[in-house]
């Protein structure tokens, strides 16, 4: 999930060093820039390495130290992410709102990507207390022997499926997203424009920061195990994810049709009518069809039950 949201992140910071507006930047910020590269890189040579671990010393057994050294690499490899997260929101926000503000988002940023990859699967590894891995095993085998269905396992994959499906458009938006804010037509836009961009940015950081969270969730707290807890919080990571995607596509769409149109009421129109498309195909029908299917069901039950 994560390597491929990755590798398009590098590809836009290699082609940002490029362009004409990093030459406009602050000497400081141009070696934080090119910090911001080197922890990407660092994090992919990370998440690359399970499978080089799998292959030459495991040779392709499943084994529980292949598991823990998985485990132990994606806790690393989140770090340098998070890092360089919030210091290309730093070297963007101080460009367009100045150095304090841009210290402020960077720094905010990275808090918020490591809540939601670290902070959060601590607080649930220690409200589990010292229950061991051998009950947690047999208490969701149990309830999905008692439940019946789709088993946990497919439901699992089809949710990780899902969101990998999500993740790699999200984070090559956001790599365009950063990039665009060193490119010369940018600073041409009105300021409200690039506002509302720098806004979008923010969103689609958040969106990608829960789309991540899964991944780390499973390895963190439940150790790599198929469990109908991490299926919820990966069904709600992956759900919360779209409001934010949704929003931050919207805001850059306002953006072009206004520079296109230039005029700011076709903008907010087309950008609103965007938004009305996703929020009901995402939510609002499916909401409609999840209550519709629950009122057929209590309509059979009560038919049985009479």
């Amino acid at each position: 999930m994560l390597i491929l949201g990755s590798q398009v992140l590098v590809g836009f910071q290699f082609r940002s060093i490029l362009e004409k507006g990093f030459e406009q930047l602050p000497r400081s910020s141009q070696y934080l820039k090119l910090g911001a590269l080197g922890l990407m890189l660092l994090a992919i040579g990370l998440l690359m390495s399970p499978g080089a671990y799998h292959r030459i010393v495991e040779e392709g057994e499943d084994t529980q130290d292949v598991h823990r050294y998985t485990t132990k690499v994606l806790s690393m490899a989140l770090l340098p992410f998070a890092i360089a997260f919030g210091l290309d929101m730093y070297i963007v926000t101080g460009k367009l709102m100045g150095h304090t503000q841009g210290i402020l988002t960077g720094a905010a940023v990275s808090l918020v990507a490591l809540f939601f990859w670290y902070g959060l699967e601590m607080i649930r590894k220690t409200e589990r207390g010292h229950e061991s891995k051998e009950a947690r095993e047999m208490s969701e085998e149990k309830k999905e022997d008692e439940k019946g269905g789709t088993k946990l396992k497919d439901k699992i994959e089809q949710a990780l499926t899902e969101a990998r499906v999500v993740l790699p458009g999200a984070q090559a938006l956001l790599g365009f997203q950063f990039a665009s804010m060193l490119v010369e037509g940018f600073d041409k836009l009105p300021a409200s424009s690039k506002y509302v961009h720098l806004l979008s940015l923010a969103l689609m950081v958040l969106a990608v920061i829960l789309l991540m969270a899964p991944a780390a969730y499973h390895r963190i707290v439940e150790e790599g195990q198929d469990t109908e807890h991490f299926h919820r919080v990966a069904s709600r990571f992956l759900i919360a994810s779209m409001i934010p995607l949704a929003l931050g596509i919207c805001g850059d769409l306002f953006v072009v049709v206004r520079k296109v149109t230039e005029s700011a009421t076709a903008g907010l129109i087309c950008a609103a009518a965007m938004l009305l498309f996703f929020y009901g195909l995402w939510f609002g029908y499916t909401i409609y069809k999840r209550s519709e299917q629950a009122e057929n069901r209590d309509a059979t039950r009560h038919q049985v039950t009479a």
